[in-house]
């Protein structure tokens, strides 16, 4: 037992204190006033398990819960996720994930799809991704979850077999060719996905640059055998089912500059190594002739 003498207290005086990084500061801690908490400053998981407690969470399964669960899932879609940032990104992983195999399920063949983010980080990190087909399975869950609905509370609605139409036949295979052109044109070298809109190489004056604003245009101060690519954000896709073109926007204009043939049985991963070709075949052209694309 250790007993401590009151001379020794009142002698020693207490040690003083030096606030720096790694302590915290004096009570009442006037640094960690931060205000009343919110909902989206929760770590991602717990608040995609909030986001899953929305659902009916009763015993069982009969048609009354099946119907609740499909209110729940038109109500992330139509309100929860417009919430803020982080209810958007909780929502669409639920969403997407649940939706998935009726999406897949509905592609024509020989179409192929790929409609999530080719990367994890923008899947979860971001709300925006290169993967151009993930917009056309958001499209398609905000028009299901609305049929899943109508059809619960009316047994007079019937799901038009047209509904997703111009959905599958047009929108998704142009989508899925546009994410091809950009796979197999940087492995090509002829189309980079530079967020930044400026293409740096080994050649550093290549015949195609871009600015911020996505504009393209010709270098005629170094000539390089190797033509800079183009940026995957000014390149489209005219789709039809006997042709495929690949469609550049410059100075706020569109012209096509490639365009190929394709048969209706032809796979699209076919079409997109044929214009990953020719558009290189374009480049070199451009670059001899340099002029201004």
């Amino acid at each position: 037992m250790v007993i401590v003498e009151e001379k020794c207290m009142q002698s020693i005086p207490p040690p003083p204190y030096v606030p720096n990084a790694s302590t915290l500061p004096p009570p009442p801690f006037p640094g960690e006033h931060r205000g009343a908490a919110k909902p989206s400053d929760l770590p991602p998981h717990l608040l995609l398990k909030i986001v899953y407690m929305t659902f009916p969470q009763t015993p069982g399964i009969d048609e009354g819960k099946i119907e609740r669960q499909r209110k729940t899932l038109c109500w992330l879609s139509t309100q929860l996720r417009l919430v803020n940032r982080s209810f958007y990104i909780a929502c669409e992983h639920v969403l997407r994930s649940t939706y998935l195999p009726a999406y897949n399920s509905m592609i024509r063949p020989p179409y192929s799809s790929d409609p999530f983010p080719f990367s994890s980080s923008a899947s979860t990190s971001s709300c925006d991704t290169l993967q151009r087909e993930t917009k056309v399975l958001d499209l398609f869950i905000a028009l299901k979850v609305h049929e899943d609905v109508m059809v619960d509370d009316s047994s007079l609605h019937l799901e038009r077999e047209d509904s997703f139409k111009d959905l599958f036949d047009l929108m998704q295979p142009r989508s899925r060719l546009e994410d091809l052109i950009r796979h197999y044109g940087v492995r090509e070298g002829v189309v980079h996905t530079n967020p930044s809109g400026v293409h740096t190489s080994s050649s550093s004056s290549g015949m195609f640059s871009a600015n911020n604003s996505g504009i393209g245009f010709a270098s005629t101060s170094k000539r390089t055998s190797d033509p800079a690519p183009v940026p995957f954000s000014a390149l489209s896709i005219s789709f039809s089912p006997r042709r495929v073109g690949l469609v550049l926007t410059a100075s706020g204009r569109k012209r096509t500059i490639v365009d190929v043939a394709r048969t209706r049985d032809e796979k699209l991963e076919v079409a997109a190594k044929k214009l990953a070709r020719q558009l290189k075949v374009w480049l070199s052209d451009s670059s001899r002739s340099s002029g201004i694309i």
